[in-house]
This record gives C-alpha cells, structure tokens and sequence, in this order.
C-alpha cells in the first residue's frame, strides 16, 4: 500500500543514502612510526568542501602523514593529513579536487532523541555500507583509550544505527541528507557514537584547516547532563546542570577537588547543561587560567577554582 509507514521509512532511507554515499570516501591511511612500526588505519571520510578536503577520525588517522582514498564510483585520489585532535576524534585529510559536490553539513543542535538518522560509512572492500537508526541520546561525554592514553571525547551523539567495521570516520544524517555527524566506531555492539557537527566543532575544524592542530584546554571530566531535583532547582535557580560520572587521575579537575557525583552548573559566568556548553569554554584562551566553577554537591553548592591544563598527547 502507498500509505504503508514502512514505505516511506525505505524511501527516506533510500534517497539520503543516493545523496550521501557518492560522499562519503574509503579511507586507508599508511605511514611509518617509531622502530619502523605502521601508523594509521583504515576508515571512512566524508567530502566537505569543493577542493578536495574530506573530514575523518583522528583515530582512523592515527600517526599516518598520508594515505588513499576510495569513493564509491571508484575514483582515488592520495591524501595529506591536514591535522587531527583527539579530544573531538576529528581529523582532516586532503586530497585531489572531486567532481562532486561536497556534502550538506547540517547543524546537530537541531537533533532530538528519537529523530531518524542514517549511517553511511564507505569500508575497504564494503563500498557504501548504509544503516539506519534513530537518536537514543545526546550530550554524552565517554572516555576511550588512545594507545595508553586515556581521554574523554564531548558531545557524542548515540544512536541505535549499526556502524559496521571500517565505517568509522563515515557520515551520520537525517532525513533530509544533511551532515549532522561524523561516526565513531567506539562503542560495542549495537551502539552507535557519532560526533556531531555543530558550532563547536566547526571552530575545531576550522582550527585544524588554519593550524593543522587545535589548542585545548583540560578539566578530565566525564560527564552527562542530567535534570536537577525540584529542591535543587529552587536553591539553585537551575533546572539542569552536567552530572560529573568521573574524574580522570592526575587530572585538573582533580586538583580542584571535584568528585564523581558532583553536578557543574556554571563555568565563570556561563550556565553548563550539556557537553557543548562545557567544551566550547575550554579552547586556548583558557589554558592555565584560574576559573571559577559553580557546584552542587550534596544538595549544597559550592565554589571550586580549577586551573585547566593543555590537552597534550600524554593526557
């Protein structure tokens, strides 16, 4: 039947996917590292300009300086690591001027749970592998291991959309074929993490096009925002705030005196209820600058003066 629900679920998957996948490139990247051991990996990339700049993983990247990449109509082109950071996990890579026209980045602000979005990755040997799904969360911040570093990564969309091996560094989309990710195979079995595409993280993007880096400052905080009681919202005057899950060892943060459990509900003058609000504070001007943050702990709140570190390869 034309009225069928299903129908035009397939449909809206089907079109998004013709639009995305001539977008989205196989990426391999190779290099040679200390003791001649290889860097880099094998991933997705999404085409984001008319000149040949494609949007990836920093940890599909890794330590390569250069790599290849594979489109689905099976045009190649070499590619030049333009930069990489690891606290967003997004890296730009550069290659030949395509024909196509670069990919529609749209804005995950605009994102809700429950919303259809659609996974394209690009794997070696899997060319345009396409899955669906929908929001299950947003705002989340995760720690993950990069060699034997251990960092957290803001602002992560989750979702129910499968990622297939390879398809890290691939397109996450909605149902109008607009960029509101970059996936991230991170996660187990049946999840999905992506990195949205979002005021913040085109100021990275930006920075890693300008710099081919980005000055970070460090609290070592993993968080998730979470709604006040109504006792705290009436002490407080806020109804949300992010909820400390964790402090990382030798961390700022720890310095500081903050606790899991502790709630952030201010960064200076600036309310904090989710990811972004948090990371978007924490760019090179506020390296090793004392700043005030506003806490409850308890049911109290508290003043804590934390001094953030630079993010450096060891943290």
């Amino acid at each position: 039947m034309s009225g069928d629900p299903l129908d035009s679920y397939s449909a809206t998957v089907i079109r998004v996917a013709a639009a995305v996948t001539p977008l989205v490139a196989a990426l391999e990247m190779t290099g040679t590292g200390r003791a001649g051991r290889r860097t880099g990996g094998a991933g997705s990339a999404v085409l984001f300009t008319s000149d040949g700049y494609l949007l990836t993983n920093a940890h599909v990247v890794g330590g390569a300086a250069s790599g290849h990449a594979v489109f689905a109509d099976g045009t190649s082109t070499a590619v030049e690591v333009v930069g990489a950071d690891p606290l967003s996990d997004l890296a730009v890579v550069h290659g030949r001027a395509p024909t196509a026209a670069p990919a529609d980045m749209g804005d995950a602000e605009s994102l809700r749970v429950g919303q259809l979005v659609i996974a394209v990755g690009n794997p070696l040997g899997l060319s345009g592998s396409v899955t669906a799904g929908v929001v299950s969360g947003l705002g989340r911040s995760i720690p993950v291991w990069s060699g034997r570093n251990r960092r957290v990564i803001e602002d992560v969309i989750q979702t129910d959309a499968a990622l297939n091996p390879g398809s890290s560094g691939g397109a996450l989309a909605d149902a109008r074929g607009r960029i509101v990710g970059i996936n991230t195979a991170v996660a187990g079995v049946g999840l999905g993490l992506a990195v949205p595409v979002n005021a913040t993280s085109r100021r990275i993007i930006a920075s890693l096009l300008k710099d081919g880096r980005v000055r970070r400052a460090y609290l070592g905080l993993v968080n998730t925002p979470v709604q006040l009681q109504p006792s705290a919202v009436v002490r407080t005057g806020r109804r949300q705030g992010l909820l400390v899950v964790e402090v990382l060892p030798g961390s700022p943060a720890e310095r500081a005196g903050l606790r899991a459990g502790d709630i952030l509900l201010k960064v200076g003058q600036v309310s904090v209820s989710n990811a972004e609000s948090l990371q978007k504070l924490l760019f090179a001007e506020a390296i090793g600058e004392p700043l005030d943050l506003a806490v409850l702990r308890d049911g109290t709140e508290l003043r804590v003066v934390a001094v953030p570190a630079e993010m450096t390869e060891n943290q």
